[in-house]
């Protein structure tokens, strides 16, 4: 595998950096890869603007930070607002249909999911719309399996949230199969 770097942004309490820090786990612990991730807030905890960067490779990583995503995720219009031009060429841009109207044409994929929509029809519970965000990144990128998310959620979270939270997995890695066709 080439080093593919992801950005994850949104705001502060949408579950971002957890998503992040879950994706690098994975790679590492699960995937055998090297991963680094690394993060900044906005001035606000919750509610402020929020970016995650991840990088995941088979080799060295001499750098944390990205500079061109492969994969740019936006979780909100200001994310988008913000971070849309820094989309390596060729690269893929995921938006949030609920909170992110893509307008600024851009030389990647781009990819409008339902995924806050989703979770609330299907969960009912906002909490769990970083996971399902997870699983559609996986989806359409196959940089980790899923069983090495949910070995990491296995270790992180309580036991009474796992189902809820491999049902938000199973729905994103559905939603990205089928914005694949």
């Amino acid at each position: 595998m080439e080093k593919c770097r992801v950005v994850f942004s949104g705001s502060g309490g949408q579950g971002v950096i957890t998503a992040a820090i879950i994706l690098a786990e994975a790679a590492v612990l699960f995937e055998n890869l090297n991963a680094v991730q690394s993060q900044s807030y906005g001035a606000e905890a919750r509610g402020g603007a929020t970016r995650s960067d991840i990088i995941i490779s088979d080799s060295a990583i001499h750098y944390p930070k990205v500079i061109q995503p492969n994969v740019l995720v936006c979780l909100t219009q200001d994310a988008y607002n913000k971070f849309y031009q820094v989309i390596r060429p060729g690269g893929l841009l995921i938006a949030d249909t609920r909170y992110v109207k893509t307008g600024k044409k851009v030389d990647a994929q781009q990819k409008e999911i339902a995924m806050f929509e989703t979770i609330m029809d299907r969960i009912g519970k906002p909490i769990a719309f970083n996971i399902c965000m997870l699983g559609v990144v996986i989806s359409l990128t196959e940089l980790v399996k899923p069983e090495s998310i949910m070995k990491v959620l296995e270790r992180r979270i309580p036991a009474d949230f796992l189902d809820m939270n491999r049902t938000a997995l199973d729905i994103g890695i559905k939603l990205g199969e089928a914005a694949l066709t």
